[in-house]
């Protein structure tokens, strides 16, 4: 395609994803009370191969031609990344130096028990050919025990805003620990992706990399933006060259743990955990979460989507490996946080809603096994197993939360009502909200 052709079918195809995305979020927050993030989740994949390629393959091919899916992925990214900034804008460090025993239990918890989960069920999936050629039985088992240990990151931030747990110790417990959790996830594909000739040194540069940028931004880097927050007190807003120097800050910091191996979103995060608080933190999410959310993420729920094809699990066996790899990754994840959180002095409801929102996976999931397809790693059908395997464990987590903890907290007074509607925190202060 020409350029000029590129760009016509990117703007139509960004209008149906943006379209596609808020209805189902819409209809799913109305009539199921879900985060419009599950509704962009399905969204994305009613219009991959799955329905929209199934039912009507020449509009499919016509909205979504192959020549512009390297578009969609790059602008995917940084939607993810921007998100991540913002909520790493929001995270609360006393929540998590009070929490940080509790966190670093669950965490680990959270990532030995589907890790031995892995080791049990990998051989048979290996055995049923559902990982590509060149992959050996430990790299099988190393990638899903990273796939089915992850806990999604940024769903699990969007679900805790919009069930009022922004600023409350659970809700910092469980950011704090999906953080870790998810960093350890990342550590162990980067070590599968060394072992495909990469070498040793892309692991060492995965872990030395990450963790000395992590150590960077977390001590020095508050002390090297706080004249961020002097300019932003000094004009009263954020004016345009302020804007434009933290989103360049924020690029650099996209592309560091992109280059060592990890993926940007830590970028993001680490960056928005290390910005000053007040009001340039406030004006900062004013400004940028709107169009974050309405524009940028739903492209990688859509990205993703064009890769799922959820027909090629078309047999009995089939089906039955989907709901063996379903329920253990429930049980492992779910079990193994909630008895971490008790035996750290949690009570017995907030460990149990520690469980619930760790076992939601969705879109860092989608992350790593999109990653784990175009590296070879997974095949087509394994990747779609996945894909609902996500879409179900982020799909059970808000009705779950609210059965083990929410409508009990909220009938006590320890909770508010919950968030409307995700449009209405984004016109709130950031004070209220992550």
């Amino acid at each position: 395609m020409s350029p000029a052709e590129l760009s016509v079918a990117f703007f139509l195809q960004m209008f149906v994803i943006v379209a596609a995305c808020r209805a189902t979020g819409w209809l799913l927050k109305r009539y199921f009370d879900q985060p419009q993030v599950i509704g962009e989740m399905i969204a994305g994949i009613l219009l991959g191969p799955s329905l929209l390629g199934l039912v009507a393959p020449d509009i499919q091919h016509l909205l979504f031609p192959n020549e512009t899916k390297s578009v969609l992925y790059v602008g995917a990214q940084l939607g993810v990344g921007l998100y991540m900034f913002l909520v790493g804008l929001g995270f609360r460090t006393d929540h998590f130096r009070l929490n940080a025993r509790s966190a670093v239990a669950v965490s680990l918890s959270g990532m030995a028990a589907p890790f031995l989960v892995a080791v049990a069920m990998t051989p048979w999936l290996f055995n049923l050919n559902l990982f590509g050629p060149q992959v050996s039985a430990f790299q099988a088992t190393l990638f899903m025990g990273a796939a089915i240990s992850i806990t999604a990151f940024p769903v699990l931030a969007r679900i805790i805003q919009e069930r009022g747990l922004s600023r409350t110790p659970l809700g910092s417990l469980s950011l704090s620990a999906g953080a870790i959790d998810d960093v350890g996830a990342w550590t162990v594909l980067a070590i599968v992706l060394a072992s495909f000739g990469g070498g040793t040194a892309v692991a060492l540069k995965a872990v030395l990399g990450g963790g000395l940028f992590a150590l960077f931004m977390l001590t020095a880097g508050p002390r090297l933006l706080a004249p961020l927050s002097r300019w932003a007190e000094r004009e009263g807003r954020i004016t345009p060259p302020l804007l434009a120097t933290i989103v360049a800050l924020f690029m650099l910091c996209a592309w560091a743990m992109d280059a060592a191996g990890l993926h940007s979103v830590f970028g993001g995060f680490l960056l928005g955990v290390a910005m000053p608080r007040g009001l340039l933190s406030r004006e900062l999410k004013n400004q940028m979460e709107p169009f974050t959310l309405a524009l940028l993420v739903p492209m990688f729920f859509t990205f993703s989507g064009l890769n799922t094809q959820l027909t090629l699990v078309n047999s009995v066996a089939l089906v039955g490996v989907a709901l063996v790899i379903l329920a253990g990754s429930i049980i492992a994840k779910g079990a193994a946080c909630w008895a971490a959180a008790r035996l750290t002095g949690q009570d017995n409801p907030t460990a149990l809603a520690v469980g619930a929102l760790m076992n939601a996976r969705g879109l860092m999931e989608l992350i790593i096994i999109n990653i784990g397809l175009q590296k070879g790693i997974i095949g087509p059908a394994l990747f779609s197993m996945l894909v609902v395997m996500a879409l179900v464990t982020t799909l059970m987590a808000s009705p779950l939360f609210e059965v083990v903890y929410g409508r009990r907290a909220r009938a006590s007074g320890a909770l508010g009502a919950l968030n409307e509607d995700q449009d209405e925190l984004a016109d709130r202060p950031a004070s209220s909200a992550i």
